[in-house]
């Protein structure tokens, strides 16, 4: 019982801390979008994901959300859903994994949990390419500004797998939303808001037991262009 409540206490003081980090900071990290693309391109106005994440800006109080992911063809434009302006923001990984290829999941759970090697990515967002990711965010804080955002940005990673179990494969824009986190507000909170994400969409996704059921004919239906809306 004593090591019970020690256990309990060390929790608390861990997810407390976190917490408190991230009060005063210009992005909330929220957690996983999405485990499943239902319709490509990732998003724009109308996009079932699109207009889940408006919701969340809408019930948070905020104008802007923020969503990150492995960078593929798109410009990662940033855009309005209804009233709430969505930012996009992608990595460009230089050694050739993420979206366009098979996604290495290891690979990109080893960058998550370990940060990017030096040099490695560039990021994209608006057809821009930022050689860090500092400037790619700051790029952002001003769209922000322009739309009227006051306090911190909701901040969430697309998640949906392209390949593999949904459940265990964390998905697209993983490593990116650890990778920032851990910039702006340290390890610890970048570890707890991690796992905290992993949940989320247990919770918060509505068509998370339609994605997770239909799965692989989800992937399938990608991979084969069947689901591509361009």
């Amino acid at each position: 019982m004593k090591w019970s409540l020690v256990i309990l206490a060390v929790f608390l003081l861990i997810v407390g801390y976190a917490y408190v980090s991230t009060i005063n900071g210009p992005i909330t990290p929220e957690g996983r979008l999405a485990f499943c693309k239902v319709a490509n391109p990732d998003m724009y106005p109308g996009h079932l994901h699109s207009q889940l994440l408006a919701k969340f800006a809408n019930e948070s109080g905020s104008k802007c959300i923020l969503v990150v992911h492995f960078a593929g063809s798109s410009n990662y434009r940033c855009y309005k859903e209804g009233d709430v302006e969505i930012l996009e923001l992608a990595f460009v990984d230089t050694q050739g994994t993420g979206a366009e290829g098979d996604t290495d999941y290891l690979d990109s759970l080893k960058i998550a949990l370990f940060g990017a090697p030096e040099g490695r990515y560039q990021y994209k967002t608006d057809g821009k390419v930022f050689t860090n990711l500092d400037d790619a965010l700051d790029y952002l804080y001003g769209i922000a500004e322009e739309n009227g955002q006051e306090g911190p940005i909701p901040m969430y990673w697309h998640g949906t797998a392209r390949k593999g179990n949904p459940m265990f494969a964390q998905g697209c824009g993983f490593p990116l939303y650890f990778d920032i986190v851990r910039q702006q507000y340290g390890l610890i909170p970048a570890y707890v808001y991690t796992l905290k994400g992993m949940i989320l969409p247990y919770i918060k996704d509505p068509y998370a037991n339609f994605e997770l059921t239909h799965s692989s004919e989800l992937q399938n239906y990608y991979q084969q262009g069947m689901i591509d809306f361009k």
